[in-house]
């Protein structure tokens, strides 16, 4: 079946990324075909500003990028939107973890994430070697890099503008215990909870998505309307699926989010899945309708 979106929505880990965090030069040249071709291109991740800039290669290029998924939006400099966490909600999820020794990462707008130096033992315990069994290699880098590079070790919070929390652990009874109790706390306080894998959570503002970026970010292009396509691979990407007009899962992705789908890829995330999808379904079109012109 040919496909033809005005726009396109990619998401990162499992999708563009593959399990080493990498995206093929396929991929890019395959995206920048799609652009010269008038079609609209992004980045839909649940990743910050600042890990997209330092995971996607040089000269990749896309016409915005939806980072922390749907806090923030962005094409090249220009902010679109940012939402921000408000205080009193990070206060207290921050306490809850710090009492219960949750890995956590707390993400300012455009600035390195955070942790508490008075936290450091019991987070870099979560990411001690060896890696479990069941968590994905991809996270594991992820969240080692962070450790090592990435984190400021601070005193004190003292930035007021976040877009995120992230949080991990070791095992998957352990983060299945904290999203109950955050799921207690969106009783008394409202705020979405979402995963991107089983053994991790993010915290951002109530009914902020994936999808909600998507709509302003279509807004801001004059595309509200149009025939849109999204990619992904987990359960982040649920919101985005049920937005956009044609939803394709990654073939890496779990059987409950390839259930809600239109289309799932041939090939899985390390076989350049997305580069042979896009080449053969959207850019075969356009081929198909010259054709015929």
């Amino acid at each position: 079946m040919a496909i033809n979106p005005k726009a396109v929505f990619l998401d990162m880990d499992g999708t563009i990324l593959n399990h080493m965090n990498k995206v093929s030069m396929e991929t890019k040249e395959v995206i920048d075909e799609l652009r010269s071709e008038g079609i609209f291109v992004f980045v839909a991740t649940g990743r910050s500003a600042d890990e997209v800039a330092e995971m996607l290669p040089e000269g990749f290029a896309v016409d915005g990028i939806i980072t922390a998924n749907g806090m923030a939006g962005y094409i090249g400099e220009e902010v679109v939107f940012e939402h921000a966490l408000p205080m009193e909600l990070v206060e207290t999820v921050l306490s809850k973890a710090r009492e219960r020794k949750i890995y956590y990462e707390l993400f300012p707008h455009r600035k390195p994430r955070l942790v508490l130096e008075r936290d450091r033992a019991f987070v870099e315990a979560a990411v001690r070697d060896p890696k479990p069994e069941s968590v994905q290699i991809n996270e594991w880098i992820s969240r080692q890099k962070a450790i090592e590079e990435e984190i400021e070790w601070t005193d004190e919070i003292t930035e007021t503008h976040f877009s995120k929390f992230y949080f991990f652990a070791r095992t998957r009874k352990e983060i299945n215990d904290w999203k109950i109790e955050l799921k207690q706390l969106q009783k008394d306080m409202k705020f979405t909870m979402t995963p991107s894998s089983p053994h991790n959570a993010e915290v951002m503002v109530a009914d902020v998505s994936k999808a909600s970026g998507i709509e302003q970010m279509l807004e801001r292009f004059g595309l509200t309307g149009c025939e849109t396509l999204a990619i992904g691979d987990s359960d982040n990407d649920v919101k985005m699926f049920e937005y956009v007009s044609y939803a394709v899962a990654m073939e890496n992705a779990h059987d409950h989010i390839k259930a809600l789908v239109d289309e799932v890829t041939e090939f899985n995330c390390d076989e350049n899945g997305v580069y042979h999808y896009l080449k053969s379904k959207v850019l075969a079109s356009i081929d198909t309708k010259a054709s015929k012109a």
